[in-house]
């Protein structure tokens, strides 16, 4: 299994780049950059590409409604030039409050896009032919009547690194699970428990391998949480550093009815929970929203504690289909974030 993180830079993005350095050689694989409504991400994996060797490069995620398909393309075959072919595309659909409010583009028709983006991305990279693409929301070039009349097929002027890029698609509803195992490399998820995956997400990733092409790889999947290894109260207390993440995407993530992370607590059977979470969330409780959370929740969607505990969620995920563990490492007892993600290294082989 490769071993994956999600960048963190409230401390300062340059300092950041630093523990990814250190990371690398302890084991690290995959660092995914976030975006939402920060500094861009494309330009923070250009800096990381520079002072990296191995490892590889993800954005997590770019929103599918931000930028025009080409563009992704040309972006994702930019940082992969610059990474020497280390990037993998991340693709997600955000939701209604930023991609409306900070971007002012409608949201809307989720899963087509994701198809459409993935066909014009893969077209961009190949070079096989001028680009051309009629779809339902992207017409490429616009058709006779859509603008000025002069737009032609064209072809990427620079050769892309490799002709395919990995694209992996952020995705919890069941059409666009089903949509993400047809058309992505990978998947991510975000609170994946391995016990309730099959109950949750089966029949969609069954639906969806149905019709995938036979000449793509198997689906990817990226799942995990926190990270710290050793025995005793102190590591197991560790998992409760989780809950504020948890209660702000299942309390405030979204207007109630609108919130993707409260229906996905819901389908894990934690109905009750999810309302008392969201509502006291809403209400400015945030304290009180994470304690309310459910303890088996906050445990399984974790990988603090001892090294036998850490290995057995590590099978539980393995045995689902999971290929990537994405982890926040939690230092502790002088150690670097570097040397926790040593110790799974070494954990799992």
């Amino acid at each position: 299994m490769k071993i994956s993180t999600l960048l963190g830079y409230s401390g300062g993005f340059k300092e950041s780049v630093g523990q990814v350095a250190e990371m690398e050689k302890a084991g690290l694989d995959l660092v995914w950059v976030p975006e939402a409504y920060g500094f861009d991400s494309p330009s923070l994996m250009g800096y990381i590409a520079a002072l990296t060797e191995r490892v590889e490069i993800g954005s997590g995620i770019l929103p599918l409604y931000s930028r025009t398909p080409t563009l992704i393309a040309m972006t994702a075959a930019g940082i992969d030039a610059l990474s020497d072919g280390r990037f993998n595309l991340g693709l997600g659909a955000s939701g209604p409050q930023v991609v409306e409010g900070w971007h002012g583009v409608r949201y809307d028709a989720p899963l087509t896009r994701t198809r459409e983006i993935a066909d014009i991305c893969r077209k961009v990279w190949a070079r096989e032919e001028p680009l051309v693409h009629e779809g339902r929301y992207y017409h490429l070039p616009l058709p006779e009547g859509a603008g000025s009349g002069l737009g032609k097929p064209l072809k990427m002027i620079t050769h892309p690194v490799r002709p395919s890029i990995p694209i992996w698609v952020a995705s919890l509803g069941d059409k666009n699970v089903a949509v993400t195992a047809e058309v992505a490399d990978g998947w991510l998820p975000l609170f994946f428990v391995a016990e309730k995956a099959a109950e949750v997400w089966g029949e969609s990733l069954a639906q969806g391998r149905a019709r995938r092409s036979p000449t793509m790889a198997p689906l990817m999947i990226s799942a995990g949480g926190l990270l710290a290894i050793g025995e005793g109260e102190e590591f197991t207390r560790l998992r409760e550093l989780g809950r504020p993440t948890l209660a702000l995407y299942i309390g405030g993530m979204g207007a109630k009815g609108h919130n993707f992370y409260n229906d996905l607590a819901c389908r894990y059977g934690y109905d009750e929970e999810a309302a008392v979470v969201q509502d006291l969330f809403l209400s400015g409780r945030r304290e009180e929203a994470a304690a309310a959370l459910p303890e088996e929740l906050v445990r399984l969607t974790s990988l603090c504690g001892p090294a036998g505990w850490v290995k057995e969620r590590v099978a539980a995920m393995q045995e689902v289909g999971v290929t990537h563990l994405q982890v926040t490492p939690v230092p502790t007892g002088g150690r670097t974030a570097a040397q926790v993600i040593g110790e799974l290294r070494e954990l799992i082989g």
